[in-house]
């Protein structure tokens, strides 16, 4: 539930949208959200200062410096100079509040959790094992984040939030695409364990040790569904229906990648920003409906594979098959919608 803690922030943001003070609020806003969180740091250092010499299983000190570096480049956005010049890179608005606090959440969230990616020790990782109820904890504010920041009744209603937000009924086409492409990105992160477990076969160890931990509690019918449902839909929605129209695909997926700190600095981290970048060229090219299928989809097979129901040559075979027609599928309604809006122009 750490997730809501700026849920107020961004009311406030939607609020100041268009207003005169709408400036000043950035301001306001920018300095809160970094000062809360250089504040985090310094009482953290602090604390870890006193406790020199005792125990550890992290490195307390880079953490808490990254954390406040971290806190003072996002209070740098409060300028408005500094937001013009990276909005020439990102397709944000500098003077529109929820876009300028956007990129002081995401300079935050990027900041704090590489630090702790890097610097933190994944086999000594205090994360118990998840339950069904704290997955939908855990993922569900991601969805009530994504409504708060597009405005959802304040500056649109349903039907507008849906819109903007990429949730439209998909076309056959990009269904089919959707499900081909969850088999080549599960083929995909088959082929990056298997060179992480062959380059770096410690790391790999300890990233399935990690896994086995926080999911083993899972491995029911149920638990298969959630894992397959809760992020596919929420974190879709959070990150390739909200974030990335404003903050653009590289950045999205970089956000995304840093919430995954199981895997830490490993290629199974590579692996996740792959497919994230995947996921954020079908939300560019078709919308968030069909990423999010696609991200159901490939969960859902990750938890089938994990329990042995896809496992024989047999059913590897026939998964592959099936996997090349709906390519072929995919590949030909591509070509024939492309082929249709061209010929009007070239007739």
């Amino acid at each position: 539930m750490v997730v809501l803690t700026p849920l107020p922030l961004v009311i406030a943001a939607n609020a100041a949208v268009g207003r005169r003070w709408a400036h000043l609020a950035i301001g306001i806003l920018a300095w809160v959200s970094a000062g809360v969180t250089f504040l985090i740091g310094a009482l953290d250092l602090a604390g870890a200062g006193r406790a020199a010499g005792g125990p550890s299983t992290q490195s307390p000190v880079p953490v808490d410096v990254g954390i406040m570096v971290s806190a003072a480049i996002a209070a740098g956005l409060a300028s408005k100079p500094l937001r013009e010049r990276v909005a020439r890179f990102l397709p944000i608005d500098p003077d529109n509040p929820v876009h300028a606090l956007a990129l002081v959440l995401a300079v935050l969230l990027f900041g704090t959790q590489l630090t702790s990616i890097v610097f933190a020790n994944l086999s000594a990782s205090s994360q118990s094992a998840l339950t069904l109820g704290d997955l939908i904890s855990q993922e569900a504010p991601f969805l009530i984040l994504a409504a708060a920041g597009v405005g959802l009744f304040m500056r649109r209603n349903l039907s507008q939030a849906a819109e903007r937000l990429g949730l439209v009924a998909p076309a056959w086409w990009q269904v089919v695409l959707a499900v081909a492409s969850a088999g080549a990105f599960f083929a995909f992160g088959l082929g990056m364990d298997w060179l992480s477990h062959t380059w770096t076969p410690d790391v790999a160890r300890q990233v399935a040790s990690t896994t086995s931990r926080l999911f083993g509690g899972l491995g029911t019918p149920l638990g298969i569904a959630a894992l397959a449902l809760a992020p596919g839909i929420c974190e879709e929605i959070m990150f390739r229906g909200a974030l990335q129209p404003r903050l653009g695909l590289i950045a999205t997926a970089l956000l995304f990648t840093c919430i995954h700190t199981q895997y830490g600095l490993s290629l199974d981290a590579l692996s996740v920003f792959v497919i994230a970048l995947g996921l954020g060229l079908i939300r560019k090219f078709t919308n968030t409906t069909t990423s999010a299928i696609c991200h159901i989809t490939y969960n859902l097979i990750v938890g089938l594979a994990g329990i042995g129901l896809v496992g024989s040559q047999l059913q590897v075979g026939i998964v592959i098959a099936i996997e090349l027609v709906l390519l072929a599928v995919s590949a030909y309604a591509i070509w024939s919608n492309r082929r249709r809006a061209v010929l009007p122009a070239n007739p």
